[in-house]
């Protein structure tokens, strides 16, 4: 089943590297007009550069920071208005906080990991909303992670973050379906991208093993015995911003290679 997005207009935060950018790729390539939103200008450029375009897309790129929610509020509102459509699909997706145990982690790291990945989603969710229900159709997608259902070791400050965003998600869903917007959560197992190296370097130093090693031991702990890749998390992705999943909504939907340990 070939999926369409033609005449479409998404908006893919943290559209530069991993997950976001392999998304941003995938909708732009089932006829998508993608605007990306990160950080980095010069990357946004680039990413978008690359960009299919054979539907006649106009991609265009929002440099903010997800560290300052009042900047991004601004921005993003700003390039809204200045769009003169809807936006149909929006994937929240942004960085998570560094590695480490719970009980050693500062009061501020949960705070900034909470603006980051809570209050900025709400920014966003927020801005497009009055779009989607004039239209009477949207999509939310929430990139998160497959600690919702299973806490991983050593990543204290992201699994109780990461809980809540799900369980916003959750709610979200449950208030804004009768505009007919849907809003689930993908939730990524171990997936090769710079996020998933700089976890593995942090573990490896200290257990005082290589990286390898414990790339090995994330493998091992997946039913499929196999890290997953950015693309795959796209795949699924792809799916509920079409049409084709009108009737899926308020989920935690793990893309995760049947991971089973930690």
């Amino acid at each position: 089943m070939k999926l369409s997005l033609v005449s479409k207009h998404a908006i893919v935060c943290g559209g530069t590297d991993g997950i976001g950018k392999s998304t941003a790729e995938l909708l732009a390539g089932s006829g998508c007009e993608v605007t990306l939103v990160a950080r980095n200008q010069e990357k946004l450029e680039m990413v978008k550069s690359s960009l299919p375009i054979d539907h006649g897309q106009d991609h265009r790129v929002v440099c903010a920071d997800f560290n300052e929610p009042d900047g991004l509020k601004e921005k993003i509102n700003v390039h809204i208005d200045s769009l003169g459509k809807v936006v149909d699909i929006l994937v929240n997706n942004s960085g998570g906080p560094h590695g480490g145990p719970m009980i050693e982690a500062d009061e501020d790291e949960f705070r900034l990991a909470f603006e980051r990945l809570l209050i900025c989603n709400q920014v966003m969710a927020k801005a497009v909303f009055q779009g989607m229900k004039k239209k009477g159709s949207g999509r939310i997608i929430n990139i998160i992670s497959t600690s919702v259902n299973q806490v991983i070791p050593g990543l204290g400050v992201s699994n109780t973050i990461r809980g809540s965003v799900a369980q916003w998600g959750k709610t979200l869903a449950l208030e804004l379906g009768q505009y007919g917007i849907c809003v689930n959560n993908v939730l990524p197992g171990y997936t090769t991208t710079a996020r998933l190296e700089e976890l593995a370097k942090g573990k490896a130093k200290k257990l005082g093993i290589s990286p390898n090693d414990v790339y090995n031991q994330w493998e091992k702990n997946t039913s499929l015995k196999r890290l997953g890749s950015p693309e795959e998390i796209a795949n699924t992705i792809l799916f509920l911003a079409s049409d084709e999943s009108g009737y899926v909504t308020g989920h935690n939907i793990s893309v995760d290679g049947g991971r089973f340990g930690a």
